[in-house]
């Protein structure tokens, strides 16, 4: 993840750092339910009704890349340049991608009648000349604002391959403004850019550029991102369900606009913890947090069958740990950091529970006790990002009507703002801003993903148990109300995989390292769906770099399945815990 900031008038101004990907008609190619072969159903957990099984894709080479701008057209698209990139003029892993042709542009180039400043969506794709047959929409992180690398995560930390490398067309974009602050949510058609409508604009245009580069239409899509990609991700899903063949769901913030709100009211509980005025950090300091990350592992280590340093079994774990019985209450020596006091257990253990509303409501999630707590990762998001971050998004992008910029303070406006009236904000409309942010933010429908399914298309989520800022108790309730809304079972269709440990997209003490873009493909046109992902953890040496929050008493390679909630990786009972193939799904 990539945090920008901005100063304006002294007063910081940042984007929300996420994580981040939308789309209409194009045909009978990518996404269309042309290639089905009837019928199919879904392997493992989870079969059920027969689905439809779309067929495989099949590859093309591209003809020529330098005149190639000149020989694309399409409605409200400038395309500036298309330029060859030799073998190895980029690197995954440390291994060379294979020759490619990019091409740079953007479509609905405009000045705003609110503020007065240019927009346009900027994008860039990259064509493989040895060309896999499909298309991958990357969603990109935080607020958008850039164009950058068109590659296509394959999910995790440190990766060690992309879509790109496997031969597929690869497009990125900006989301419809060019900076990476949250300045532009004072343009309405901007917001809604940022929300939905982006990927709704380019996802055809791009179809119709591989279409003029191979002479064919793709066979299969996919779109795929984590954090706000994630959210991205499942609003295609929702809105575009033709569109897409598969679908790669990462932390999802699928409901950014009352997490960032959460967060805010976090920031507000930490402030008042502080020993320094102003100082959120000091409210729940490093080593409270590594006590509390050890207390969870004294009681949740083993549940799984073995002490590794890992909780696999959130679900049991919430139930056997208690932050009031299982850490120390600070006597007369006070917070020495082998304590919390009192008021440190009744703010920190409700923000677990869920920050809420005056009547006592969530305003968002809980989030799980896990091992992650102590990472400069985790402290990230709860200290920094209220402050520098929520604040700025939820006053600027979302709220109704949003502040004035050039008198905006983000740090004054997160420890002053009463969160009833900023969720009232986020909710509302008026004449000028007539979508509201949990319109344009969120699935339109957050249960009914039935024309996803019924035409074959795949989903698989993944969320990291220590994300700080999305809660993976979100997506499991999602993914819950999923079940329930199919009959009790998702599991032909979408399938989630809980990361212990892991934080925000990456990081913490985690096997974050992984590739779920195969094992997608493998399930959308072969019908293999995934009974389990092996991950790795990044040790020194690891060519996708190490992890810093990785503990010391683990190999550098360690490995571990991660597993179709609800079951859970545990231990057989013999064998190195260092090695994924002694671990079961149960």
């Amino acid at each position: 993840m990539k945090n920008q900031r901005r100063v304006l008038k002294g007063a910081p101004l940042a984007a929300l750092c996420l994580g981040a990907l939308t789309l209409s008609a194009c045909g009978s190619n990518g996404g269309s339910d042309a290639g089905v072969v009837n019928p199919a159903t879904g392997a493992g957990a989870g079969s059920g009704t027969p689905l439809p099984q779309l067929s495989a894709a099949t590859g093309a080479k591209l003809g020529s890349c330098t005149d190639l701008a000149a020989r694309i057209s399409y409605p409200n698209t400038s395309i500036a340049s298309a330029t060859s990139v030799a073998a190895g003029g980029l690197t995954v892993g440390g291994k060379p991608v294979p020759a490619h042709c990019l091409v740079k542009g953007s479509m609905f180039q405009r000045v705003s009648p609110v503020d007065g400043q240019n927009y346009a969506i900027g994008f860039e794709m990259r064509l493989p000349v040895d060309w896999n047959g499909r298309f991958f929409y990357q969603g990109n992180g935080g607020l958008d604002g850039a164009v950058v690398t068109a590659t296509g995560d394959v999910g995790g930390g440190g990766q060690l391959d992309n879509a790109l490398n496997q031969g597929f067309a690869v497009i990125s974009s900006d989301a419809g403004h060019g900076a990476a602050t949250p300045l532009f949510g004072i343009d309405p058609q901007a917001r809604l850019d940022y929300g939905y409508q982006a990927s709704g604009k380019l996802a055809p245009m791009a179809k119709s550029v591989i279409q003029t580069a191979y002479g064919k239409g793709p066979d299969r899509s996919y779109f795929g991102g984590c954090s706000n990609g994630g959210r991205h991700t499942m609003v295609a899903a929702a809105r575009y369900p033709e569109q897409f063949d598969g679908y790669l769901v990462g932390d999802p913030g699928f409901r950014l606009p009352l997490a960032a709100i959460a967060n805010i009211a976090g920031g507000q509980a930490y402030a008042a913890l502080a020993t320094t005025p102003g100082d959120l950090g000091t409210g729940f300091t490093a080593a409270e947090r590594a006590l509390v990350s050890n207390a969870v592992l004294d009681k949740c280590d083993a549940l799984d069958g073995v002490k590794d340093g890992l909780v696999q079994d959130t679900g049991a774990c919430q139930a056997a740990f208690s932050l009031e019985r299982d850490v120390p209450t600070c006597g007369a020596q006070g917070r020495d950091g082998t304590c919390l006091s009192g008021a440190q257990k009744t703010a920190i253990g409700q923000l677990f529970s869920g920050a809420l509303k005056s009547d006592k409501t969530r305003i968002y999630a809980s989030f799980p006790y896990d091992a992650g707590l102590g990472t400069s990762g985790w402290a990230f998001w709860k200290f920094f990002s209220p402050l520098q971050l929520d604040s700025g998004a939820v006053a600027m992008i979302w709220k109704v009507p949003p502040v004035d910029p050039a008198t905006f303070n983000g740090a004054n406006f997160a420890l002053t703002s009463n969160v009833d009236t900023l969720l009232s904000q986020v909710a509302a409309t008026n004449a000028t801003y007539q979508e509201s942010a949990l319109s344009f933010m969120l699935p339109p429908n957050l249960t009914d993903f039935s024309k996803v399914k019924n035409r074959g298309a795949k989903m698989m989520l993944y969320h990291g148990t220590s994300d700080p800022i999305f809660s993976s108790d979100d997506t499991k309730n999602w993914y819950e109300n999923l079940r329930a809304a199919n009959g009790g079972d998702a599991g032909n269709f979408a399938r989630y995989f809980q990361v212990p440990g892991m934080n925000h997209c990456s990081g913490g003490p985690a096997t974050d390292q992984f590739d779920m873009l195969t094992p997608l493909v493998a399930w959308v046109e072969k019908g293999q769906a995934p009974a389990s992902v092996k991950a790795g953890a990044r040790g020194a040496g690891n060519a996708g770099g190490a992890n810093a929050d990785l503990p010391s008493t683990w190999a550098a390679t360690r490995t571990r399945p991660l597993c179709p909630y609800p079951q859970v990786a545990r231990y057989n009972g013999s064998g190195s815990i260092e090695d994924a193939a002694n671990f079961s799904c149960k």
